[in-house]
């Protein structure tokens, strides 16, 4: 029996809301980011070592994030997410050691990956159930709520908030949003019984994913760098570290929320690989011309590019005739979220052995991957 309309909505909304906690909550730990380097004194390998600790959290969470979406359901792992995600934000803001940093972060990577899977798993349910492309607009809502992040985070910095401050304030908040939306999620997922609990990826999963893993490496470097690369290379005011954050998630979230009626109009083969030449552009425009100006619109290119490849290989993913959604998500989604992860360290690493400038040059060149890539994608619909 086909679901009614605002039965069909309120599933929606409520996956809406999970995605805008998770990006909320990532956003406000990578907006302080640059905060905590000066906290703790680092330099930029010592704090590429450091953000090393969120990788290894995911790498941990490969093989049990998607096997707990299909054995509890993405309703009940969700839920627990979305407690335990915002609680462990929180921790960060009480740690006053280097090593409690480092564990406080590997626990923050493990649970963002099992969110990810968790709500995804959800929205590639509900894109089912209105049997058109809406992967992107729940996109939209995790971008607004990393804009949204930033905002606060600026708000904070001007206000000279202490961290735990800032974190339990967010914490508070996602977990009012949870308690308010939980019993509204899709109940089940849509996993066939002749796709197996464990399989193997194929040929075009692991493709999907190298597709994700060059955009997000892109994506991670803004997140976690973007504020340390206005600082110290466009060298703007302290008030004006966080103008390339807000620039490049603003354009990430319009970019999201037009994507369903372009991928209509023009294909997911274009669309992604016009994705990885502006994103590729944006990048050499900062590194090339780095003022304020310049490197802002950079930014603004490279949210454009970046904004619509994860969900466009997830909603893909998701659909997948050889694994159940949810072990098929986060297969992509964790090679994906590799290069989110494993791009802010590197980029540490380069910086210190030669400049800050010289690593955005390299992830501008592996967010090229992306248009490479993209040509197999008719192969795989």
């Amino acid at each position: 029996m086909p679901l009614s309309i605002d039965k069909k909505r309120s599933h929606r909304i409520a996956t809406s809301i999970f995605f805008f906690i998770a990006g909320l909550t990532y956003s406000s730990w990578a907006c302080r980011i640059h905060d905590i380097k000066s906290f703790y004194t680092l330099s930029d390998g010592e704090l590429g070592s450091v953000l090393f600790a969120l990788p290894v959290g995911l790498m941990i969470s490969l093989p049990i994030s998607g096997w707990m979406v299909t054995k509890f359901t993405s309703r009940k792992v969700l839920i627990a997410a979305g407690l335990l995600f915002p609680f462990v934000l929180c921790i960060i803001g009480l740690t006053s050691h280097i090593w409690q940093l480092v564990i406080v972060l590997f626990l923050f990577g493990f649970l963002n990956n099992v969110f990810e899977i968790a709500m995804n798993t959800q929205a590639v349910g509900i894109e089912e159930l209105y049997k058109r492309s809406i992967m992107a607009s729940f996109h939209g809502l995790w971008s607004l709520a990393g804009f949204t992040g930033v905002a606060i985070g600026t708000l904070a910095i001007a206000l000279k908030w202490p961290f735990w401050i800032h974190f339990s304030l967010v914490g508070i908040l996602c977990w009012i949003l949870v308690f308010y939306s939980w019993r509204y999620l899709l109940p089940e997922d849509g996993a066939s019984e002749s796709q197996p609990l464990f399989a193997k990826p194929d040929s075009n999963i692991l493709k999907l994913g190298l597709i994700a893993f060059a955009s997000l490496i892109t994506e991670g470097t803004m997140f976690d760098w973007s504020g340390v690369y206005f600082k110290t290379v466009v060298t703007v005011p302290e008030a004006l570290t966080t103008m390339g954050s807000i620039a490049f998630m603003a354009t990430m979230a319009g970019g999201r929320f037009a994507a369903d009626k372009f991928v209509t109009r023009f294909g997911i083969s274009k669309i992604l690989q016009f994705s990885g030449i502006i994103s590729t552009t944006g990048l050499l425009l900062a590194v090339m011309f780095p003022n304020i100006y310049t490197a802002t619109l950079g930014f603004l290119m490279v949210g454009i590019g970046v904004s619509s490849v994860v969900p466009l290989v997830l909603a893909l993913a998701g659909k997948s005739k050889t694994m159940a959604p949810g072990m098929a998500i986060a297969a992509v989604s964790t090679v994906g979220f590799l290069g989110f992860l494993i791009g802010p360290p590197m980029i540490g690493f380069i910086a210190q052995a030669t400049n800050l400038r010289w690593s955005f040059l390299l992830i501008a060149i592996l967010g090229f991957g992306t248009t490479l890539l993209a040509s197999q994608i008719k192969k795989m619909i």
